[in-house]
């Protein structure tokens, strides 16, 4: 056996495994530091607090450079949301009554950085269905008489034509109209004639003048945000609820915020989707487009809604038999769905309770519809009015309420063209048995779960089909 000397040690011998391969560094090797780690490794995480409609909330630990989608992704993946690309954050600032939809590219961690102290701030979890909606129907948005565009276009414009104006980086259409202005540092506003263009918004100091040594400017959008208020007359004793507001993203309070007024709806949605469209650009087509990429007929400004194979394969079927069988002959096809529309109205009558049986609607007809997320007890017009308007003035959006007026009826609160519409649902009484109707009595339901499904599937009275529902979900 050789003697082992004195130099000789364990890393010498590579047949014998070292147990502390953490104790023996060379002597020149240094500490492993955080910076030498890799990027991914190293970011920094804080901690935000995201609030639901019923004022729920719940705390995530998330990296700094976080964006608003992300945040989203996660609170839907932890909740077992069902994503349909509608799921917004909002900022909401609850002295001033002013609130806005969070970019989804926007970082999370440099928005709570701008907040200051004496304004209670909070991040809502909600549902937007106007976000990019304007991306779909663009027409709707900007009407003929707020709109000018270069005088070499023509006037006749492609839906992807006004987007493509808008997204450009050369040419941006030119939005005009009257608009209140709350004059600085003073409770008094006063209605001038502004203009968008490129360069910012300006104000005429001569009626509808557009000359250069006419306009005045008013704001750019770079280092601000923009809001809409979300109180109305109350706080800020505008003259219209159609209020909108500019805040530097340092802001020292309310004396910085450059507040504005529409004096309709249409107006307001036109010039805060305008100036959207001019301070972001192509980076809100890019967000509206990331969760359809990868999928095939989605070229650039193709934006035509595509129907899906399964909705292309769709069949009439007949079950009536022993063996089902494929309904060949159209005319068949349609009686046959009304009579299953006929069907369905009388087995309506009945539903199953919790554990499976059938049960009688006049033992829980006035209650069953409590249970649903598009129900609402007890809140007031204007507050249905709020959260329709904060789920996006999208036609269809609606909640069913509590009629204040009178204590037996209920309220159908529907969006439709820009503006909420109130439908008051009346029961009847016929042969002892309560029905519930949106006509007076023409069509008539066992229940609302009934009525709200038949208004999904039909227009009837209505201006549109019931499409959305807003609901307080709760984190």
């Amino acid at each position: 056996n050789r003697r082992k000397k004195k130099g000789d040690s364990i890393l010498e011998n590579p047949s014998i495994p070292n147990p502390f391969p953490e104790l023996c560094c060379s002597p020149f090797a240094s500490v492993l530091s955080a910076s030498l780690l890799p990027k991914a490794t190293s970011r920094k995480k804080q901690v935000i607090k995201v609030y639901s409609e019923d004022d729920t909330s719940r705390a995530l630990e998330v990296p700094s450079d976080i964006t608003a989608r992300d945040v989203c992704q996660l609170l839907i993946l932890k909740n077992h949301y069902v994503d349909d690309h509608s799921w917004t954050l909002f900022e909401q600032l609850s002295h001033t009554g002013l609130g806005r939809a969070i970019e989804d590219h926007e970082l999370v961690i440099e928005i709570q950085s701008n907040w200051v102290m004496e304004e209670e701030t909070k991040l809502y979890f909600r549902k937007n269905y106007a976000k990019y909606e304007f991306f779909k129907n663009p027409l709707s948005f900007f009407p003929d008489h707020m709109i000018s565009f270069p005088s070499e276009t023509s006037a006749a414009l492609s839906h992807s034509g006004i987007l493509q104006m808008f997204l450009s980086s050369s040419t941006y259409p030119e939005i005009h109209g009257y608009l209140h202005a709350k004059e600085q540092g003073k409770k008094s506003w006063k209605k001038l004639y502004f203009l968008l263009r490129r360069s910012g918004l300006y104000f005429s100091t001569k009626g509808t003048s557009k000359e250069p040594r006419h306009l005045q400017f008013f704001c750019e959008f770079s280092n601000s945000d923009m809001y809409m208020s979300l109180t109305g007359k109350k706080i800020s004793g505008a003259p219209t609820n159609y209020g909108f507001c500019f805040k530097p993203n340092k802001s020292g309070g309310t004396r910085d915020l450059k507040q504005l007024c529409a004096d309709d709806e249409q107006s307001r949605t036109c010039w805060m989707t305008a100036i959207r469209l001019l301070k972001y650009g192509m980076q809100l087509y890019q967000n509206y487009m990331q969760p359809y990429q990868g999928r095939s007929g989605c070229s650039p400004l193709n934006i035509t809604p595509m129907r899906s194979i399964s909705e292309n394969s769709l069949v009439a079927m007949d079950f009536s038999g022993h063996r089902s069988r494929i309904i060949e002959n159209p005319t068949e096809a349609l009686s046959v769905a009304v009579e299953e529309g006929l069907a369905w109205r009388r087995r309506g009558c009945l539903r199953l309770n919790s554990h499976g049986s059938p049960i009688a609607m006049s033992n829980m007809g006035m209650s069953i519809h409590r249970s649903q997320s598009w129900f609402h007890h007890r809140i007031s017009r204007e507050e249905a009015q709020r959260l329709i308007l904060q789920h996006g003035l999208v036609d269809g959006v609606f909640l069913v309420r509590d009629s204040q007026s009178n204590p037996k009826t209920f309220v159908l609160s529907l969006s439709h063209g820009l503006k909420i519409k109130h439908f008051q649902i009346v029961p009847l009484e016929d042969d002892g048995k309560l029905f519930y109707t949106l006509d007076d009595g023409h069509t008539r339901f066992t229940d609302l779960i009934q009525l709200v499904e038949f208004y999904q599937l039909n227009k009837g009275v209505l201006p549109c089909k019931l499409k959305h529902y807003c609901a307080r979900i709760a984190l």
